[in-house]
C-alpha cells in the first residue's frame, strides 16, 4: 500500500470549505438536491473541499490526481464509504458494498464472466434484444408517449439474464420496480446515516420491505430453476449462476451460503440493469435534443449495418456511436458518486485526510471540471474524437469508476449501449412528451427522475 506523502515540521493542511453553521443547509441540501451539493461546494472551494455534515465531515476531491491517488495509487486506504455502507442494509453484503477479502473472493468468482472473447460472444444476445425494443417502439409510432425509462430496464433486464445467468427474467414481472424501492430505501439509508430503524413503518420503507421480499423470491426461483437444470443435465456452465452455486455451495454454514447467494445477485441484477438503462435513457433525451447529433447517427447505423443487426465486428465501425456514449456518460455518469472511507491517515494534494474520514470522488462534477473540459456544460460528442483526447488527464473522465473497482461491466455494458442506440436510431425518432421536465436523480445510479415520456416517430 502506498502511503502518504508526509510534511514534516508543517502543520497538517485543512480543505477549505463551508463554516460549520451552515450544516443544516447542507443537510437540506444532501436530502434534496445532492447534485448540487457537489456542484456548489465544488465551484465554491475548489479541487479539495471539507464539508461538515452532521456527525459527519466530507472530504471532497475533484481533482484528477486526487482521484487517483484515492481511487488507485492508494487504494488498499480506502473502503466502500457512506451511502454504501448504509446501503447494505438495503442490498446486503454483495460485490457492490463488500470490501476486503470478501470483495476479493466476490471479485475473484466472477471476473472470469466478464472476459472479452466471453462478452464478444453475447453479441447476438444484444443485437436480439434491441430488435425485439424496436418492434415494440415500432408498434407505438404515432400514438401515445411511451416510458423510454421502462422500455431500457425491460431490455437490459434481458440482457442480464440471457447473457449473465442463462435466464429468462421477463417471467419475474415487477422486478424492475423492485429494484426502484431498493434504490429508494439505499438512498434514504445514506442521508439518514443509517439512523432510521428498519421496523419504522414508513411509506418508503414498507414498500422496501415488500420490495425485498419479492427479490429474495426471486432470486431462489433463479437459483432452484438452475439446480433442477443441473440435475437433469441441462445446466451448468460458465455463467455468474453456475459460479455463484459453486461458491456459496463451499460455505461451511448454508444458511451463510444461501444469504451471499441473494446479496450477490441481488447487487448484480441491481447494478447490472441500472446502469446501463439509466445511460440509454439519456442518450435518448440528449440525442433528441440535438437533432443534428441524430442525424449523423442515423447515418452512420444506415452506412454499417444497412438493413440487419449489428454484431460484434462493428463495434469498432460505429464510432460516432461510441463516441456519444462516451459523451452522455459525462454529463450523466451512471456512477454518479464514488464514496471511500479513511482506515489509515493520508494526505491528498497536500492536504490531511484523517483516520475515518468519509472521501468522496464525484464524476459528476470531476467531468465538467472546466479546467479539463471546455465549455462542460455543452453537450459535444466530438471531445471523445481520438484527436482531443490526448492530452486530456486519464482521471478526468471516470464513468465506470477507477483503480482495483472499475466496474468490472463495463465492455458489456458500453457493447449494449451502441448496439441499443445505432438499432433505434437507424429505424425510428424518438421525441421528448412537449412541456414534460426532465430531472436528473441521483440515486445509487444518476437516473431520469419519474421516467422519461418520448414519441416513436418511424423513419423507415
Amino acid at each position: 500500500m502506498a502511503g502518504p506523502t508526509p510534511t514534516l515540521g508543517l502543520p497538517r493542511r485543512t480543505p477549505p470549505g463551508p463554516p460549520r453553521t451552515a450544516t443544516l443547509g447542507l443537510l437540506t441540501k444532501l436530502t434534496s438536491d445532492r447534485l448540487g451539493l457537489m456542484n456548489l461546494a465544488a465551484s465554491n472551494y475548489g479541487d479539495a473541499v471539507r464539508l461538515s455534515i452532521g456527525p459527519k465531515t466530507l472530504y471532497l476531491f475533484n481533482n484528477p490526481e486526487y482521484a487517483k491517488h484515492v481511487l488507485a495509487d492508494n487504494a488498499g486506504n480506502y473502503h466502500k464509504g457512506i451511502g454504501l455502507v448504509e446501503a447494505k442494509r438495503a442490498i446486503g453484503d454483495g460485490l457492490l458494498t463488500s470490501d476486503g477479502e470478501l470483495w476479493r473472493k466476490q471479485r475473484k468468482m466472477i471476473q472470469p464472466v466478464f472476459q472479452a472473447k466471453r462478452i464478444a460472444q453475447q453479441a447476438g444476445v444484444i443485437a436480439a434484444e434491441a430488435d425485439r425494443l424496436v418492434e415494440r417502439l415500432r408498434n407505438h409510432a404515432g400514438g401515445g408517449a411511451v416510458d423510454i425509462t421502462q422500455e431500457m430496464t425491460g431490455l437490459t433486464l434481458g440482457v442480464l439474464g440471457q447473457a449473465l445467468l442463462d435466464a429468462d427474467l421477463s417471467a419475474y414481472a415487477g422486478v424492475g420496480h423492485s429494484f426502484e424501492a431498493v434504490q429508494d430505501q439505499a438512498m434514504f439509508e445514506m442521508v439518514s446515516l443509517g439512523k432510521v430503524p428498519m421496523w419504522v413503518p414508513l411509506p418508503k420503507q414498507l414498500r422496501f420491505r415488500k420490495a425485498r421480499q419479492n427479490l429474495e423470491v426471486v432470486v431462489d426461483a433463479l437459483v432452484a430453476d438452475r439446480l433442477a437444470r443441473n440435475s437433469e443435465g441441462g445446466g451448468g456452465g460458465d455463467d455468474v449462476m453456475s459460479r455463484l452455486i459453486d461458491s456459496t455451495r463451499r460455505e461451511p454454514d448454508p444458511v451463510v451460503g444461501k444469504q451471499r447467494m441473494r446479496d450477490e445477485l441481488v447487487t448484480l441484477l441491481l447494478a447490472g440493469h441500472e446502469t446501463t438503462a439509466s445511460t440509454l435513457s439519456w442518450t435518448f433525451y440528449l440525442i433528441d435534443k440535438h437533432p443534428y447529433v441524430w442525424q449523423r447517427l442515423h447515418d452512420e447505423a444506415v452506412e454499417v449495418l444497412g438493413d440487419r443487426s449489428p454484431t460484434y465486428e462493428d463495434l469498432h465501425r460505429l464510432t460516432y456511436t461510441s463516441m456519444v456514449v462516451e459523451e452522455v456518460m459525462r454529463l450523466y455518469p451512471p456512477v454518479w458518486i464514488l464514496p471511500r472511507l479513511a482506515q489509515a491517515d493520508d494526505e491528498v494534494g497536500g492536504y490531511h485526510v484523517p483516520a475515518g474520514a468519509d472521501v468522496v470522488v464525484c464524476p459528476y462534477t470531476m467531468h465538467r471540471h472546466p479546467e479539463f473540459w471546455t465549455d462542460p456544460e455543452r453537450f459535444d460528442p466530438e471531445r471523445f474524437n481520438p484527436s482531443r483526447t490526448a492530452n486530456r488527464p486519464g482521471y478526468a473522465y471516470i464513468p465506470f469508476g477507477a483503480g482495483p473497482r472499475f466496474c468490472v461491466g463495463n465492455h458489456l455494458g458500453m457493447m449494449e449501449a451502441v448496439f441499443v442506440i445505432s438499432s433505434v436510431v437507424r429505424q425510428l425518432r424518438l421525441a421528448k412528451l412537449p412541456g414534460y421536465r426532465v430531472v436528473p436523480e441521483p440515486m445509487l445510479s444518476l437516473r431520469v427522475r419519474g421516467g422519461l415520456p418520448m414519441l416513436v416517430h418511424s423513419v423507415v
